[in-house]
């Protein structure tokens, strides 16, 4: 039995389309579709129903694709084993990555892992779907090792840890009506226009999601994928928002306020549980340690707004 065929398998399993598994591990579709039909002819049993629109696993391939991860993730660890042990760690690793976070310092970051270890291929990329993007891609084996700002609760599949917890303030334009309390409710400001990141991203379902269990409605008039530019939008008189701490980079001309209940934005580091690689677990550690360190000054300024 060839390793290819298994990593057709799993591939055409996670992507549902011979055409993007084939992208995937970099093969011709006609190459993939040869492959699994041997791997077929040598199971003895179809792993696929396929018509010109859609591609299914059938009972017995969903049966078999896991014996097919678990023996590819065999191959993987003994290959990186050897690899390990004549020259370091060898490969690549895919990461998926989150904006706004100056306080991780992430080109650093992955410079530093990138110096100690020469081997690993770094592929870094982030999602236009945000965290939900993230963990969806790891999910289906499209990534290695990703941020995520999605509630723990929504990751239970996969492995994590945690790397920070951060308050929501009130984001507000100076002179605001609410811009004197201490805190700000979050039920007094449901009349406003709000400026927040697409559906999808972690700090939105968070806010999205609290507000749906507790009966309260908002309107976003104004959606961008860089939650750095949310104060700015709010800045401009475009709206407010309600965002971590963290992502107030620059208060210049606003007011930023705690707001109750208090609710927090936890920023994980994930990946598959059960065939990691040792590079990705040394990636997962080096983020909690950097994100364990000191709050950088960066960090202390975002946190304080210039007027009140």
């Amino acid at each position: 039995m060839e390793t290819r065929h298994l990593e057709f398998f799993a591939a055409v399993a996670d992507e549902l389309s011979f055409t993007r598994a084939a992208d995937r591990v970099r093969a011709v579709q006609s190459t993939v579709s040869a492959g699994i039909t041997a791997l077929e002819r040598e199971l003895r049993t179809q792993l696929f129903t396929r018509s010109t629109r859609r591609v299914e696993l059938t009972p017995a391939g969903r049966e078999l694709l896991p014996e097919a991860r678990a023996a590819l993730a065999a191959i993987q660890r003994m290959r990186e084993g050897g690899a390990q042990a004549e020259a370091g760690l060898r490969g690549r690793l895919r990461v998926g990555l989150l904006t706004n976070l100056e306080w991780l310092d992430l080109p650093d970051l992955l410079g530093a892992f990138h110096r100690a270890h020469p081997g690993i291929e770094l592929s870094l990329g982030t999602s236009p779907k945000g965290s939900t993007g993230m963990a969806e891609d790891v999910r289906r084996g499209r990534l290695d090792v990703a941020l995520c700002g999605l509630p723990a609760a929504d990751l239970t599949d996969l492995h994590l840890r945690r790397l920070r917890s951060q308050p929501f303030v009130a984001v507000l334009p100076v002179g605001h009506p609410r811009a004197s309390d201490q805190p700000v409710a979050i039920a007094d400001l449901l009349d406003e226009q709000f400026v927040d990141q697409p559906p999808g991203f972690g700090t939105r379902v968070v806010l999205d999601r609290w507000l749906e269990q507790s009966g309260l409605r908002r309107t976003v008039s104004t959606e961008v994928p860089d939650m750095s530019t949310v104060p700015a939008y709010v800045r401009a008189g475009l709206g407010i928002a309600a965002i971590p701490e963290g992502a107030v980079v620059d208060p210049t001309d606003l007011i930023c306020r705690p707001l109750v209940p208090e609710l927090l934005w936890n920023l994980h580091a994930i990946a598959r549980p059960a065939d990691r690689s040792p590079a990705a677990d040394l990636l997962i550690d080096l983020l909690v340690d950097r994100a364990a360190g000191p709050p950088s000054e960066t960090r202390h300024a975002a946190a304080r707004p210039v007027r009140s």
